[in-house]
């Protein structure tokens, strides 16, 4: 009952919407199943009365009445399929657009809880399991318990003598159907957690068939997707099982009992207790209940499956967005210290993925940027750099310390404000199915074509989108298979410089390019906007070196910060990079002068 109201509360938001259409299909439901319950009343009267007396005219006036309630049955039955499915399709319609809305709303941290696949099946499958079922509900679940009550009292009031044997009936499939429900919940709720893991597996096998066959991997992910496979059939059947044995019990129950009214009814009708035509119409009664209870299990049992849907549902509206989040620990735990004069200050900021048994991702980071600098961040894999890029966009909300932009935290600062001031290149480049002119007005939908070309002359791109045939109007394929990898990085450069940010976020987007290419781009964007404030990534130390400043990181700590010359005398892990890629041999900081020596 608490999961019915839930479920019912849920609703709640589209009945304003879908009110009167669910009405007149419940109005036409009720209709429709009065239609039903006369036809064997007016049978029984047809028999008993006209063709046992041999009155034919009152077997053609009966024939005919029922004739018409048949008609009239028929006519509510279609305007309640019409407005059922109108009704049931619009609602779908409408919750995966809220879903996807809810998506798009959620943070990074929390879409972390969710698989893609998992999301893909919640927005589809699940989607479609409470749409069926609403219009279910709207067909069936509620014709279904007016048909069963009503044929009921409809036989009590043809003879009272078949109660004793309707009412245990009834008793006896109501447990039958609760039993069922009982046990199939939870091994429907193991099939919808493994279509996830098969969607979840086919999807990462698409985002990697390039790297499946460099490697020849077929047979290993053939077998992956098979136990995927394996698995959803197996839950599936065990399922199923239960409604196979089920199911035919409940029909069995049934059944018996109309063989035992025909067998106590002829005994009946031979003491003169009841007439042939009741006997029929109790038996079309008795299928009729019958009936009604078969709706009510199968209604019983999608919602069984429903309320799994419903729950996955659920959680992906009770995910908390950005805006919903609690800055009560956040104003707890910062500073209210403010330095307006740096753009960007971390003040001791430390951070840790939710879930994660291991050291921290960041922690003690303390630097400032000023605007219109560039800060190089470098460091061995695995250092934290692309966390401390995702905690600057405040994908996730620092554990420790604070972050401020402008002497403003942006705990407090709106999401609408600091993705209007930042934007982000992240190290994979993604672009989306469209034209490189589409791809690139991605970032500010409001450029003009010569501010298009400007952000891509800017990230090197111009020169390569001219020379294909359709120039900026050339179709980009799924996830931009047509364009090689330094080609995807400088468009998704030109789409992040169209936005014109006052910070911006290079996350290693230049690993595809040749030191040459990756110099003029960095040049050109330091030209693009003088007063932009960058963050540059990087795994290169002669990248690195041209920065104003160069934050060093180390299993997530900060090891050094500083311009080149100063690291080069006070941070051993710096000086260590620059040896192995320049390949200089230079005094290592931080030993003594015989170890200098030493070392020369």
């Amino acid at each position: 009952m608490k999961e019915v109201k839930k479920y019912l509360s849920y609703l709640k938001k589209y009945w304003k919407k879908y009110k009167w259409l669910f009405i007149l299909s419940v109005a036409c439901v009720a209709c429709e199943a009065v239609c039903d319950l006369l036809q064997p009343k007016f049978m029984s009267n047809l028999v008993d009365n006209g063709a046992v007396k041999g009155d034919l005219n009152y077997v053609i006036h009966m024939a005919l009445i029922m004739l018409a309630i048949t008609g009239a049955g028929a006519v509510f039955a279609l305007t309640r399929n019409i407005s059922a499915s109108v009704a049931s399709q619009s609602f779908g319609a409408d919750l995966r657009n809220d879903m996807f809305a809810k998506i798009q709303s959620l943070s990074v941290e929390n879409m972390d809880r969710f698989e893609g696949g998992s999301l893909i099946t919640r927005m589809t499958n699940d989607v479609i399991q409470l749409q069926n079922f609403v219009n279910g509900m709207m067909r069936i679940f509620f014709k279904a318990p007016i048909m069963c009550i009503g044929a009921i009292v409809m036989a009590a009031t043809l003879n009272w003598r078949t109660m004793p044997i309707i009412i245990p009936v009834i008793i006896l499939v109501g447990f039958v159907i609760a039993m069922s429900m009982r046990l199939t919940y939870p091994r429907f709720a193991k099939v919808q957690q493994a279509l996830d893991h098969l969607n979840t597996t086919m999807r990462e096998y698409l985002a990697g068939i390039r790297l499946v066959k460099a490697f020849r991997r077929f047979k290993e992910e053939e077998q992956r997707f098979s136990n995927a496979n394996n698995t959803l059939a197996d839950n599936t059947v065990r399922a199923n099982k239960i409604l196979a044995v089920f199911s035919p019990l409940m029909n069995l129950c049934v059944n018996l009992s109309i063989a035992l009214i025909i067998f106590i009814g002829s005994y009946w009708v031979d003491m003169k207790d009841m007439e042939v035509g009741q006997i029929m119409a109790f038996i079309t009664y008795m299928t009729q209940i019958l009936n009604s209870l078969g709706m009510i299990s199968n209604v019983l049992n999608t919602f069984v499956r429903v309320k799994t849907s419903n729950e996955r549902i659920c959680a992906v509206f009770d995910a908390q967005t950005y805006t919903d989040r609690d800055t009560a620990d956040t104003a707890r735990r910062v500073s209210t210290e403010k330095n307006p004069a740096s753009h960007i200050v971390f003040d001791n900021v430390g951070f840790e993925y939710k879930g994660s048994t291991g050291q921290a991702a960041l922690s003690g980071l303390s630097f400032s940027v000023e605007r219109g600098k560039t800060l190089g961040v470098i460091g061995p894999t695995g250092s934290g750099k692309s966390t401390l890029a995702a905690l600057l966009m405040h994908f996730y909300g620092a554990t420790q310390g604070q972050i401020r932009i402008s002497g403003e935290s942006i705990d407090e600062m709106p999401e609408s404000v600091l993705r209007s001031q930042a934007a982000i290149v992240p190290q994979t480049a993604s672009l989306f199915t469209g034209t490189i002119k589409e791809n690139i007005l991605w970032g500010r939908e409001d450029a003009s074509d010569s501010e298009v070309e400007e952000a891509a002359s800017a990230a090197e791109a111009h020169s390569f989108i001219s020379a294909m045939t359709e120039g900026y109007n050339t179709l980009i394929g799924q996830s931009g298979v047509n364009l090689s990898g330094g080609q995807k990085q400088r468009v998704s450069i030109a789409r992040a410089l169209i936005r014109r940010p006052e910070i911006l976020t290079l996350d290693d987007c230049t690993s595809a390019l040749d030191v040459m290419t990756e110099a003029r781009v960095k040049r050109a964007i330091r030209h693009f906007s003088e007063n932009m404030t960058c963050i540059l990534i990087t795994q290169r130390i002669n990248t690195a070196m041209t920065c104003d400043k160069i934050l060093v990181l180390d299993s997530g700590n900060q090891a050094g910060f500083g311009t080149h010359d100063e690291l080069m005398e006070t941070c051993p892990i710096y000086h260590d990079i620059y040896i192995s890629q320049i390949g200089t041999q230079t005094n290592k900081p931080g030993k003594s002068e015989n170890q200098k020596g030493a070392a020369v």
